[in-house]
């Protein structure tokens, strides 16, 4: 029941909430520009795409629950990664351990030096991006995140970083990361993804009205936010990991889950994945 519960949550209440603001700025229906408007749309998607391929995999795991299965848990709180290998780890782990245990391990992996993992590194990814789909934004996709893996490898920057007890840091320069790689993901075509890559990080004045005219996915998205940001706290900090225990309070966060899924649901978009 629980995790059918919070599958739903994500699902209808915070990806589905989402998908107005998110769909209006890529195709183009939105009077607003500027930079702070689309790292607004990317975090949401961000968000969006995350509710929605994990709702789905809590959903299907709580209901073979109840047929007597086990399956293993999809994502991780992937968005708390502290580097992106991390990230990997936690982020659609059926299909993430299959492409490692079948291309990246198959290819020689790391046991043939750092050239060699690197070369493997690449071609998974770019396997991974073709899987999506046969689309010019998936490759550029892949290719993002392999220059990015290949990059934390060569240098071990989030390594440095720990070692400074700068950790807590770490979460969102991965999320960063994460999110531009997402722009190609999502975006129509390359010349759009270029685009707003070139508005979010020219760091243009536009028009805040858009926090007036999406109330409701600002709101959602902030509520998505704010749940991460729990999760973290509760699995860093024994006060806040105590006083969740102390106070049962999946009790009250099911509840929660079972009264906004009743009244604030969203438009009832199909699931992202089925394209896939």
């Amino acid at each position: 029941m629980k995790l059918i519960a919070f599958g739903l949550f994500q699902k209808v209440v915070i990806a589905d909430n989402l998908s107005l603001f998110i769909d209006s700025a890529f195709e183009n229906k939105s009077v607003y520009d500027g930079s702070l408007y689309w790292w607004m749309v990317m975090i949401a998607f961000s968000f969006q795409i995350y509710c929605d391929f994990s709702g789905y995999s809590l959903i299907a795991r709580g209901l073979a629950k109840y047929m007597g299965y086990h399956f293993r848990l999809n994502f991780n709180h992937p968005y708390l990664a502290t580097s992106l290998k991390n990230f990997w780890s936690r982020w659609h782990i059926s299909l993430s351990t299959w492409f490692r245990d079948y291309v990246y391990i198959p290819l020689g992996g790391s046991k043939n030096g750092m050239a060699a993992g690197i070369l493997a590194l690449w071609i998974t990814m770019i396997l991974s991006g073709l899987w999506h789909g046969a689309n010019y934004t998936f490759l550029v996709w892949a290719a993002v995140h392999s220059l990015f893996l290949t990059i934390e490898r060569l240098s071990k920057w989030p390594s440095f970083i720990k070692k400074m007890k700068f950790t807590v840091w770490i979460i969102p320069l991965i999320f960063i990361q994460v999110i531009i790689a997402w722009i190609y993901f999502r975006a129509e075509n390359l010349d759009q993804a270029n685009s707003i890559l070139l508005k979010m990080f020219n760091f243009s004045s536009g028009d805040s009205g858009f926090f007036t005219a999406y109330f409701d996915a600002v709101f959602f998205l902030s509520l998505a936010v704010l749940i991460e940001i729990f999760i973290w706290f509760r699995k860093n900090k024994i006060a806040t990991a105590l006083f969740y225990k102390r106070y049962n309070l999946d009790v009250l966060m099911v509840s929660l889950a079972i009264i906004f899924i009743l009244f604030f649901r969203g438009e009832g978009k199909q699931f992202i994945y089925f394209q896939f």
